[in-house]
């Protein structure tokens, strides 16, 4: 929590910087909210940087793909987009490091083991994000979630923390090969939750 106060002070001109340029390109709101469950599954509002264009079916503006910006792009890749999460670690609402923060419709997808990502806050970082980030298959990502519950520790956070400054900088793993942004988890009972497959060859190890 004192981290998150740290950035959100130091980092307020580049804060301010960001949203105007949202701003400019998206419109409001600014700021993109949405509820997802955090610790124990409970359920709050993470907060983020605008990176897609409202719905607009008539202009075609329907899927992640064609609504996401040459902006937001950009601000994926940089990460920049996920500043206003430091709120959520300030509010005690998430981490630094953790699993990331999935969509509330896939608590009932979970089997019990995937279940368990969710005994720690969620995180601006995690394993799974410099391991492949996005490139990675949903029984990878689950299987890191699951591990860094496991071994979790300061040591562990801030080997993550490092290797997150690289995996940014090289911009690996921002988008799951053929989609936008990442494909849909719709349950283990699906092949199609298991593709793409996980990188073979992580950017982190232990």
């Amino acid at each position: 929590m004192l981290g998150a106060l740290l950035v959100l002070t130091l980092g307020a001109p580049l804060l301010a910087l960001v949203a105007l340029v949202v701003l400019v390109t998206h419109g409001r709101p600014v700021l993109f909210r949405h509820t997802r469950p955090g610790l124990h599954g409970e359920l709050f509002e993470v907060v983020k940087f605008r990176t897609m264009r409202h719905p607009d079916p008539e202009r075609g503006l329907v899927t992640d793909a064609e609504r996401l910006t040459r902006v937001g792009r950009w601000l994926r890749a940089s990460s920049l987009d996920e500043l206003p999460e430091f709120w959520n670690v300030l509010r005690g609402e998430m981490s630094v490091v953790g699993p990331r923060p999935h969509l509330v419709r896939y608590l009932s997808l979970y089997n019990a083991e995937q279940a368990r990502r969710h005994e720690v806050r969620p995180g601006i970082t995690g394993l799974a994000q410099v391991r492949g980030r996005n490139a990675l298959g949903w029984d990878a990502k689950f299987a890191y979630d699951v591990e860094y519950v496991d071994r979790r520790s300061l040591l562990l956070d801030l080997k993550i923390i490092l290797a997150t400054v690289w995996v940014v900088l090289s911009r690996h793993g921002i988008s799951a090969p053929g989609a936008a942004t990442w494909h849909e988890f719709t349950g283990n009972a699906n092949p199609s939750a298991q593709s793409p497959a996980g990188d073979p060859d992580p950017v982190y190890r232990r």
